[in-house]
């Protein structure tokens, strides 16, 4: 078994500069045994010469499968993945880039960047040619743990790893830059690329051009459209959109409409988005008959219809309230053969839970399910709600149970309201198993929600004294367990 060979293994390893990695070694699970690199390519190289071609010889003995590649994308903690990186390295396996990098990707996903930047730093002093998607991947990883300085920091040493940046890292560090509210440091980058050598692309400027058009500056983002143009890169249908987009949310529908013209006229084919976002706009002039309208033109122009573009139409009619209207729709999106997303499913269920209609809700539930469309946690939430707002508790613990086996929770104020519901109805035990899944997942009620219920039992006359009493109880028996 690997895993006792990784713990008779010794720690010492003298070719590789990573002894703080040792540390972070753990047991490798029992129940997947790993086999040694030799094994491996004697039965993949066997396996080969029986299956694949002789003019396919040459080049399958050049791309040997390595073991450790496939060992390491099967374990999900990244502390084994460290234990069985050092597990290979002691018994011979020389790593490489891939390997390095399959363990960075694996530490970066689990936020281990402290482990990440040794290794970093041994491709470094190594001089390991690394590829820049490794360098990519990283910015955007150090990015989502908001660690912007670090991505930037990294940005500018891609040159030290015997790689050479380009406009993808440029790009993946923009992205981040923007994302996290600073758009002058990003413009400030969008300018010194000639200094870096980094030709832009369409992406670039689509990038700062929507940061300008989020922050509301219609004429910057106007004004690096010019730009793009004066050095010739070419629009893209997505630099159109974003456009398009703030046009018609400022209800300038006449304006994007010129602008999705002359994206025609400069041979830029619209997509089903480009003709969605113009439709949202006339529906938020009322003109629901006109974006409906729209819709015939598109497939004229050889633009097949999607969801998005019946979503919008689905936003404005429940919005108005014409649900009858809205059921004509569904009917002919089934005729067309459009398959309803999470989103139109969502809007039916929160339509019908505002109005009261917790059994329509249910159904819908259910209906998505049975079609093959997983509810998240904002649809178990809705149906939740309505049925306690409607005084359904018992109906709203089933779907609550469901919810939990989803691994969804529901927001606080909701467990607060299905639990003085379930005791109003005289449903303790019930009330005690909300209580008891809040503890499983670590979810309590802070002072002033127990205040609420308190108070709630107490101006009442509804008798919920005893019921108080279990309940605080099962309470103090579960913070006493956790204690111990």
């Amino acid at each position: 078994m690997i895993n006792s060979r990784v713990k008779q293994a010794t720690i010492t390893l003298p070719t590789l500069r990573i002894h703080n990695l040792a540390r972070f070694r753990i047991p490798i699970f029992q129940s997947q045994p790993y086999h040694s690199h030799h094994r491996s390519h004697r039965h993949n190289s066997k396996s080969s010469a029986e299956t694949q071609k002789p003019h396919n010889t040459t080049r399958n003995l050049l791309r040997k499968p390595i073991p450790l590649l496939a060992d390491l994308k099967q374990i999900q903690d990244p502390d084994e993945a460290i234990s069985l990186f050092h597990y290979y390295q002691q018994m011979g396996f020389k790593h490489d880039y891939p390997t390095y990098s399959c363990l960075v990707y694996k530490l970066a996903k689990s936020r281990n960047f402290e482990v990440v930047e040794t290794l970093l730093g041994y491709l470094q002093t190594h001089h390991i040619r690394c590829k820049e998607t490794l360098f990519i991947g990283l910015i955007q990883h150090y990015g989502r743990a908001q660690l912007v300085d670090k991505a930037v920091e990294l940005f500018h040493k891609i040159g030290s790893f015997n790689c050479s940046p380009s406009v993808q890292s440029f790009n993946a560090i923009l992205n981040v830059l923007v994302d996290s509210g600073r758009s002058e440091a990003a413009n400030e980058m969008l300018r010194s690329c000639s200094k870096m050598g980094i030709w832009l692309n369409s992406v670039s400027f689509n990038i700062i051009i929507k940061m300008w058009l989020k922050k509301g500056d219609w004429e910057m983002a106007r004004q690096l459209f010019d730009e793009m143009l004066e050095r010739g890169v070419e629009p893209t249908v997505v630099t159109y959109n974003c456009q398009i987009g703030f046009l018609c949310k400022k209800g300038d529908v006449e304006d994007a409409k010129s602008l999705f013209q002359d994206m025609v006229r400069k041979g830029k084919k619209a997509n089903a988005v480009s003709y969605a976002l113009l439709m949202e706009g006339l529906c938020s002039l009322g003109k629901y008959k006109e974006a409906k309208k729209l819709m015939f033109d598109m497939e004229y122009q050889g633009c097949k219809l999607k969801i998005v573009n019946y979503g919008v139409l689905m936003t404005d009619l429940l919005k108005r309230g014409e649900i009858g209207e809205a059921n004509s729709l569904l009917v002919e999106m089934k005729k067309r053969g459009i398959k309803f997303d999470i989103v139109i499913y969502n809007m039916l269920i929160n339509y019908f839970c505002k109005e009261g209609k917790t059994a329509e809700a249910y159904r819908m539930l259910v209906d998505m399910q049975i079609a093959g469309c997983c509810p998240i946690a904002i649809t178990y939430r809705m149906v939740v709600d309505g049925f306690c707002k409607t005084g359904e508790f018992e109906e709203g613990l089933k779907v609550l149970n469901a919810m939990l086996m989803s691994r969804h929770f529901p927001r606080m104020e909701t467990v607060r309201c299905l639990i003085l519901g379930l005791l109003d109805k005289g449903k303790v035990e019930d009330a005690c198993f909300v209580l008891e899944e809040m503890e499983k997942r670590k979810k309590k009620f802070n002072f002033d929600s127990w205040e609420v219920i308190v108070k709630d039992s107490c101006t009442s006359d509804r008798s919920h004294g005893v019921h108080l009493r279990i309940i605080s109880r099962r309470a103090f028996l579960l913070e006493t367990k956790k204690l111990n």
